[in-house]
């Protein structure tokens, strides 16, 4: 399918899918998106809950945050969250799936790091350049693994704090968006995990709410009203 380059509205770049007028990204804005559901309703958020429910231990003893990624794409998630690991000062497990990786000509021509941290450049460069399939120490805050896999194919148990659900959009791509695949990334998430989406289609709420999911509505990124974000309460057994 034919893609290109094109400007999203907070100068940030992304890639389009021509045939299905579908981006990897917001066209309101890849960076402000990124940030606000994956970094403000995510990250944080799981930061928060984790040192609310360690709060007897210090900042230097606070365990790390394991993050599943739905769609590593452009990278942009990946890159957001290594620099907000420093900030936090939390050690990030990260994984990222894609089962079709972005060409290299399609990542030389993204400028987030320009955007974001021009210092950082070097860091989104080494996220794209480190082999598939094999964990890679990205900096000392920041473990990285890259799984070329189908999202059906993905068979974690208990493995994650968060996931990050950044599919192409049911519009173009429903079967990514059902209770099969929701059953998938609740089995995928620790008890109390928690996982963030740009979707509020009630349709995606449902198939989320029907595998065990308890699920909230918040307000969206810049262009759209509401996000997802959803928790695994699963029973604990005595």
């Amino acid at each position: 399918m034919r893609r290109k380059i094109i400007t999203t509205g907070d100068g940030s770049k992304t890639i389009q899918i021509e045939e299905w007028d579908e981006q990897y990204h917001s066209i309101h804005g890849a960076i402000q998106e990124a940030n606000h559901v994956f970094i403000k309703h995510g990250l944080q958020h799981v930061h928060t809950l984790l040192k609310t429910s360690n709060a007897d231990q210090s900042e230097e003893s606070l365990g790390g945050i394991s993050i599943l990624e739905i769609g590593f794409g452009t990278g942009l998630n990946a890159f957001i969250s290594a620099l907000e690991a420093q900030k936090l000062q939390r050690k990030i497990r990260y994984v990222g799936v894609e089962a079709y990786p972005v060409a290299q000509e399609e990542v030389e021509q993204l400028n987030y790091a320009e955007l974001i941290r021009a210092e950082a450049s070097e860091l989104f460069v080494k996220l794209h350049e480190v082999p598939w399939e094999v964990e890679t120490e990205i900096n000392a805050r920041f473990k990285l693994i890259k799984r070329q896999q189908l999202f059906s194919q993905i068979v974690d148990k208990s493995c994650f704090d968060l996931i990050y659900f950044d599919a192409f959009g049911a519009r173009v791509q429903p079967e990514l968006w059902t209770e099969a695949i929701f059953r998938l990334m609740y089995d995928a998430l620790k008890n109390n995990g928690v996982l963030v989406t740009y979707s509020a289609k009630g349709s995606v709420r449902r198939a989320m709410q029907a595998v065990g999911f308890r699920v909230e509505r918040l307000e969206g990124p810049p262009g759209k009203r509401e996000m997802l974000r959803a928790t695994k309460e699963e029973a604990l057994i005595s």
